[in-house]
C-alpha cells in the first residue's frame, strides 16, 4: 500500500475509532438481545445465511464485533477482524461480557494485512462481509484474494452490502423542494471520494470531531469478476428494495427495522451474495 493509501486509511481509522462510543449507545446498534443470549441479524442476513453451528467464521471489518458475537452465539467458531483499536477493545469486553470469550477472539488489523496477522490460510467455511464494508476498500481485486486464501475448499462467502446503483445518490446533492436524493457521484467513478461528514448515520444528533473521510465506488460487476478472479464460484446473487440503515431520508422504517421507499422501488439499495470456493 503506497503512502497515500496508508494516509486515507489513517484518516478513516480515526473517524471510525470515534464512532465506537457514538455506535455502543445507538438504538440502531441495540445489544440487549445479544446480551440476554438471543441476537438476531438484520433481516436479509436471517434469511439467506443459513446454520453456523460447528463452522469455523472469520468476519472481515466486524466493528466492535455484534455480529460476530451473535454467530459465536449460534455455535460458530468466530474470529473478527477490524482495524480500529477502539472498535476491537470494544468487541473483547462485549465477547467477556456476554460469555463467548471461548468462541470468538478479535484481531486488530487493516483488512489488506490480514494474511499476516491471522496465520490460518484455508482454515475458515465462512467469510462474512456485510453492510458499509466494500466501500471503504480502495482495491477490491486485493480484498476478493484476501477473502479466497482464508476459505478452505468448498468454504464460502457471504456478502450483503449497499447496492452500488445507489451509493451515486447523496441527500447533501438534492435540490431544493426535492424529496428524492440528488445525483453525488458516477458509477463507474474510480478515483477516491474524499467527503467531510459532521454527522453519524447511526446517530444524526452526534457531531463528529474528525469529519474527513476516503471511501471507493466498486461497481457490481466489479465485485463479482474480482470474486471469480480469486478462484470462487458464484452460487447466488439477490438484489434488495430495503436496507438496515437510512441511506436516504426519504426511506421509511418498516416492522422487521429495514428501510424502504416510500412510494415507488425506484431502484434496488442493497444485494447479497454467495460464493463458494473451488
Amino acid at each position: 500500500m503506497d503512502s497515500t493509501l496508508r494516509e486515507q486509511f489513517a484518516t478513516n481509522r480515526t473517524r471510525w475509532d470515534e464512532a465506537v462510543a457514538i455506535h455502543l449507545r445507538a438504538k440502531s446498534y441495540d445489544l440487549s438481545a445479544l446480551r440476554d443470549g438471543r441476537g438476531r441479524l438484520h433481516p436479509i442476513e436471517e434469511a439467506e445465511l443459513g446454520p453456523v453451528d460447528g463452522k469455523r467464521v472469520l468476519h472481515l471489518q466486524c466493528h466492535f464485533g455484534r455480529d460476530t458475537l451473535i454467530l459465536a452465539q449460534r455455535g460458530a467458531e468466530a474470529v473478527g477482524l477490524d482495524f480500529s483499536e477502539a472498535a476491537i477493545t470494544a468487541a473483547r469486553r462485549l465477547a467477556l461480557e456476554s460469555g463467548l470469550a471461548g468462541r470468538a477472539r478479535f484481531v486488530l488489523s487493516n483488512v489488506y494485512d490480514a494474511r499476516e496477522a491471522i496465520s490460518e490460510p484455508a482454515s475458515f467455511d465462512l467469510v462474512y462481509v456485510t453492510w458499509g464494508a466494500l466501500g471503504w476498500l480502495p482495491d477490491i481485486d486485493g480484498w476478493a484474494r484476501i477473502v479466497a486464501s482464508f476459505l478452505r475448499p468448498g468454504g464460502s462467502l457471504y456478502l450483503a452490502e449497499g447496492h452500488p446503483a445507489a451509493w451515486v445518490f447523496d441527500d447533501q446533492a438534492r435540490a431544493p423542494g426535492e424529496v428524492l436524493p440528488g445525483w453525488f457521484v458516477p458509477y463507474f467513478e474510480r478515483d477516491a471520494l474524499e467527503l467531510d461528514e459532521p454527522t453519524d448515520c447511526a446517530d444524526p444528533s452526534a457531531r463528529l470531531s474528525n469529519q474527513r473521510t476516503y471511501s471507493w465506488m466498486h461497481p457490481l460487476g466489479d465485485t463479482i469478476s474480482a470474486l471469480i478472479g480469486a478462484g470462487l464460484s458464484l452460487e447466488w446473487l439477490h438484489e434488495h428494495e430495503c436496507v438496515p440503515w437510512r441511506m436516504f431520508d426519504c426511506l421509511v422504517q418498516d416492522s422487521d427495522g429495514m428501510y424502504r421507499w416510500s412510494e415507488k422501488r425506484w431502484l434496488p439499495l442493497a444485494f447479497s451474495l454467495s460464493a463458494r470456493m473451488r
